[in-house]
């Protein structure tokens, strides 16, 4: 489904050259993936790249047998990849059966719009005209932005940290709305995460550390060795404390 080829990424400014990612070779098919890794070493510099938000400075990006390498984030959306900002955008003004409608990309009744809002976990009574501002929470947006998602029935949904920003109830309904995702969708999502509960949830895992992938493969191949490495990592803190 989806191909990277030698995908770097660079950033040039008068006194630096920085390269983010450095010849990324990665293949996707259908199923739940999640990338992972520390802090600054390209996570979402990648998912932006997927998405069309940033142009690589070199390499080919192929989706489902095409190049969309220079297509822009709407010309991608077009073709089925949807992204998921780490803040949901605020739309005054709008309801949230408007924005459900617009991702449906046709007229939908207030009954399809309450499916959509089910799926996610809120109450379609209580959200359905609510405008989408200040009023609503970190937590409360994601879910509709996934909403969205599901609405436009993409062949590839990407999220850059969903968890970043919200309460502990919103996260553990978070990951109840990613397992539905998981049991019913017909593409392929990836998501950016540092938390294990989201990595469990997942068929297989990319870790990315200095602009480079280190290991690409099944969960239960990677996740066990990462865990362990993070509990020596704090230990080691822990005894230098």
């Amino acid at each position: 489904m989806l191909k990277l080829e030698n995908i770097s990424f660079e950033v040039h400014t008068e006194d630096t050259h920085k390269g983010i990612l450095k010849n990324i070779n990665l293949e996707i098919d259908d199923g739940f993936v999640a990338i992972t890794g520390p802090n600054g070493g390209g996570k979402s510099t990648l998912a932006k790249i997927i998405a069309g938000i940033y142009q690589p400075t070199s390499g080919k990006i192929y989706f489902d047998g095409v190049d969309i390498t220079d297509m822009s984030i709407t010309e991608r959306a077009n073709l089925g990849i949807s992204f998921a900002f780490q803040q949901p955008v605020r739309f005054k003004g709008l309801t949230v059966k408007d924005l459900i409608t617009l991702a449906a990309g046709k007229k939908i009744t207030v009954s399809d719009a309450c499916v959509y809002l089910s799926e996610v976990g809120l109450c379609a009574r209580d959200y359905i005209d609510r405008e989408v501002n200040a009023s609503l929470s970190g937590g409360e947006l994601k879910r509709i932005e996934i909403a969205m998602i599901n609405a436009r029935g993409t062949r590839l949904s990407v999220f850059d940290e969903p968890e970043a920003g919200i309460d502990l109830w919103s996260f553990n309904n978070l990951i109840q709305v990613f397992e539905k995702m998981h049991n019913k969708t017909q593409g392929s999502i990836i998501i950016i995460s540092h938390q294990e509960r989201i990595l469990n949830i997942a068929d297989k895992i990319v870790v990315v550390a200095n602009g480079e992938i280190k290991q690409y493969g099944d969960k239960n191949d990677i996740l066990p060795a990462l865990l362990g490495k993070t509990a020596t990592s704090c230990k080691a803190l822990m005894d230098n404390a």
